[in-house]
């Protein structure tokens, strides 16, 4: 799993069965200070994250093939809407 930002929306033309009822999103992966971390990528979501939204994505395809079926191409899933992320001070004390 790993914190990423929501940059916008993917529309698709034609999918995959499974994905019919499902929204594409372009999701910026975070680093632990909050930059970005790497290239955009787009993750499935089914609970609503906004545009700008920091999430929780989700890499296991299991969580996926549960709600969508086996046969479903998906892996990327928004598991949470992030609304705090506390950091670690420098002492070690504090909570992620």
């Amino acid at each position: 799993m790993f914190l990423a930002r929501i940059g916008g929306t993917v529309v698709a033309a034609s999918k995959h069965p499974t994905l019919d009822d499902c929204r594409f999103l372009i999701a910026q992966r975070l680093e632990a200070d909050g930059s970005a971390a790497s290239e955009p990528i787009v993750v499935v979501d089914w609970l609503g994250a906004p545009s700008g939204a920091t999430v929780l994505v989700s890499t296991d395809g299991d969580i996926a093939r549960t709600r969508l079926g086996n046969t479903t191409p998906a892996r990327m899933v928004v598991v949470g809407i992030v609304d705090a992320v506390q950091r670690a001070n420098a002492r070690g004390g504090g909570s992620a």
